[in-house]
C-alpha cells in the first residue's frame, strides 16, 4: 500500500462494478480504507470489499439507492460507523434509459436526473459539514463526455452529467478556502457492462470518432481519481478532467 491516502476514509457510490469497482480498489491501494456503495449488486459489492480486505484494507459494502434521500442519511451513518468519516467522496453512481427525444417517457428522464444528479447532491451534502470542519476533504464527481459533446437519445443522460459540471465549480468555489477540493472526470468510452452490448456496426462507429481508436479501461479513470483524491492534489480544485482518448477534444 503507497501512502497517499494512509488514514483516509473514502466511499465510492456504485462501487461494486465496472468503473466504480477500479475506482474502489485504486484507492485502497493508495492506503485509504473504502466503502462500497451498490443499491442491488450485493453480492459483488461484498466481493469488491473482500479483495480490499484481503490486501490489507478496512473495507465495507454498504447499500443505498443515491436517489433516495433517507438511504443516503442511513448510507453515511453506517459508513461513519464502520470506517469513521468521509474524507474522500466519489460520486460514481449512475443509470442509463436511452431513448430519443420523441419517445422519452417522463418515468425515464426524472429517473436518470434523480439517480445522477439529486444523488450527486444528496451524498455531497451529506459528507461536507464533517469535511469543513476538519478542513480537509476530496469530492469527485464521475460525468461521462456526452456533457460535453451530447448524443443522440440520451438527452436525460447528457443534461445530467452536464448539470454536474455546474455543480463541481460551484462547489468548488464554496470550499476552497478549507482545504476541500471539488473535481469532476469525464470518462469517454470504456470496456465496461455498458459498452459490452455495443453490436460491431456501434462499435466501430465509435472507434472511429476516438482519436486514439480504442476504448479506455476502467483504471484509466481510476488512476485520474486516484490522482485528484491524493493529499498533493490540494492545489487542484473546479477541473473538469476528460479521460477520453481525445473524444472531446
Amino acid at each position: 500500500m503507497s501512502s497517499g491516502l494512509n488514514g483516509k476514509t473514502a466511499l465510492v457510490t456504485g462501487g461494486a462494478k465496472g468503473l466504480g469497482r477500479a475506482v474502489a480498489l485504486k484507492l485502497a491501494e493508495m492506503g485509504a480504507q473504502v466503502a462500497v456503495n451498490y443499491n442491488t449488486s450485493a453480492d459483488e459489492a461484498e466481493e469488491v470489499a473482500r479483495i480490499i480486505a484481503g490486501a490489507g484494507a478496512r473495507s465495507m459494502a454498504v447499500q443505498a439507492d443515491v436517489s433516495n434521500l433517507d438511504q443516503v442519511t442511513r448510507m453515511i451513518s453506517e459508513v461513519e460507523d464502520g470506517l469513521g468519516s468521509v474524507d474522500v467522496l466519489v460520486n460514481n453512481a449512475g443509470i442509463i434509459d436511452d431513448s430519443l427525444m420523441v419517445r422519452m417517457s417522463d418515468k425515464a428522464w426524472h429517473r436518470v436526473i434523480d439517480v445522477n444528479l439529486h444523488g450527486t447532491f444528496y451524498c455531497t451534502r451529506a459528507v461536507l459539514r464533517t469535511m469543513l470542519r476538519r478542513r480537509w476533504g476530496r469530492i469527485i464527481n464521475i460525468g461521462s463526455v456526452v456533457a460535453l459533446r451530447g448524443n443522440a437519445g440520451q438527452a436525460n443522460y447528457s443534461a445530467s452529467k452536464a448539470a454536474v459540471i455546474g455543480f463541481t465549480k460551484a462547489l468548488a468555489k464554496e470550499v476552497a478556502t478549507r482545504g476541500i477540493t471539488a473535481n469532476a472526470v469525464m470518462p469517454g468510452y470504456v470496456e465496461t457492462e455498458t459498452t459490452s452490448v455495443l453490436n460491431d456496426e456501434q462499435r466501430a462507429y465509435w472507434l472511429s470518432v476516438i482519436p486514439q481508436g480504442r476504448f479506455g479501461e476502467s483504471e484509466d479513470i481510476a488512476y485520474m481519481v486516484g490522482f485528484l483524491a491524493d493529499e498533493r492534489a490540494g492545489y487542484i480544485t473546479g477541473q473538469i478532467v476528460s479521460v477520453d482518448g481525445g473524444m472531446a477534444v
